[in-house]
C-alpha cells in the first residue's frame, strides 16, 4: 500500500481544506498542517507527499514555503502540489510565484508528478469590498475533478521512483 502524507494551508475560507479532504480521502492519506510536523524526517516514511495551498499574491502561504525550506533533502521523493485560488492557475498572477515553490521542492530533492488548481471564493483584499469572487467554489465538479486527479496520482504512486524509494 502507498503511503501518503498531504502537507497544506487553508486560511481564509476553508477552499484548500475541502479540496486536500477531498483528495486525502481518495488516497488514503494522512493530512497534516507543517505546524503539525514536528520532525521534518517524517516525511521520508511516505512514498508521496502533497503540498496544497491557497494562492496569495500569486504564491503558496508563506509557512508553507517556510515549510519547504526547513526540510533536509529528499532524494527524488516523489510530490504534487495542489492549490485553490480566486484566478486560474494561468493568469499571470498565480503564474507568478508557483516556479519560486516548484524551484524550492526540486532543490530539495522533491520529484513533481502532477499539479491540480481549481478556482476558490476569494475576497482577499479589494474583493472583499465586492462581495468576493466565486462564490460557491470550490463547487461539486471541482471536488469532483479533485478526486480524480487523486485517483491519477494512485497509478504515478504506484510505480518505483528514479531513487528507489
Amino acid at each position: 500500500m502507498v503511503k501518503v502524507l498531504i502537507i497544506y494551508m487553508s486560511i481564509h475560507h476553508g477552499n484548500t481544506k475541502k479540496v486536500a479532504e477531498r483528495i486525502g480521502k481518495a488516497l488514503g492519506a494522512t493530512m497534516l498542517r507543517p505546524a503539525e510536523i514536528p520532525d521534518p524526517d517524517i516525511l521520508k516514511k511516505y512514498d508521496l507527499v502533497g503540498f496544497g495551498s491557497g494562492i496569495y499574491f500569486g504564491k503558496f502561504h508563506r509557512e508553507l514555503e517556510r515549510f519547504v525550506d526547513s526540510l533536509p533533502a529528499m532524494n527524488g521523493k516523489k510530490a504534487f502540489i495542489f492549490s485553490t485560488s480566486g484566478a486560474s492557475s494561468k493568469n499571470f498572477l498565480n503564474k507568478s510565484g508557483m516556479p519560486g515553490f516548484l524551484n524550492k521542492l526540486t532543490g530539495k530533492g522533491f520529484t513533481l508528478v502532477a499539479e491540480f488548481n481549481c478556482l476558490a471564493f476569494d475576497t482577499w483584499g479589494y474583493l472583499g469590498w465586492i462581495g468576493g469572487i466565486n462564490k460557491g467554489r470550490p463547487n461539486d465538479l471541482d471536488l469532483s475533478d479533485a478526486e480524480d486527479f487523486a485517483k491519477k496520482l494512485k497509478a504515478i504512486a504506484r510505480t518505483p521512483s528514479e531513487s528507489g524509494h
